[in-house]
């Protein structure tokens, strides 16, 4: 399922996950609150340098903020985890990996459990063509 966020919502979402008010963040770009509060509800749209500023403010791309997929095309999600994963300290990042890591293991666990080898035999034999 894909979710079309609008720049307002991207925003808000990175508010909360750097525990800014919108105050914080219009003082630190040099803006107006109201400016900013507009940007958030979706009554107006940055100029470009704006969204230069914010975007560098945050560490992501502009691509991100207007939720625009680039070259490699990754998804919202992907971006993301890829912007969550900058933000943490060196300690913090390993610990990420760490997890990550226990979850492809534990994936590749449940697609070599003898339940599931079974399905994928039952499908190889329903799925393969028939002799005539």
């Amino acid at each position: 399922m894909v979710i079309n966020m609008k720049f307002g919502e991207i925003l808000k979402e990175l508010l909360e996950q750097h525990n800014l008010s919108q105050r914080q963040l219009a003082e630190s770009l040099d803006m107006s609150p109201s400016a900013l509060s507009n940007y958030i509800q979706g009554i107006r749209e940055p100029d470009y340098n704006t969204l230069i500023r914010i975007a560098n403010y945050f560490d992501v791309t502009t691509d991100f903020l207007l939720n625009h997929p680039h070259e490699l095309k990754l998804s919202h999600n992907e971006e993301l985890l890829v912007h969550i994963f900058r933000s943490l300290t060196d300690d913090q990042k390993e610990f990420y990996l760490e997890q990550g890591k226990i979850f492809i293991r534990q994936n590749k666990k449940k697609e070599s459990s003898p339940f599931v080898d079974s399905l994928h035999k039952n499908e190889d034999i329903s799925c393969s063509p028939q002799a005539t």
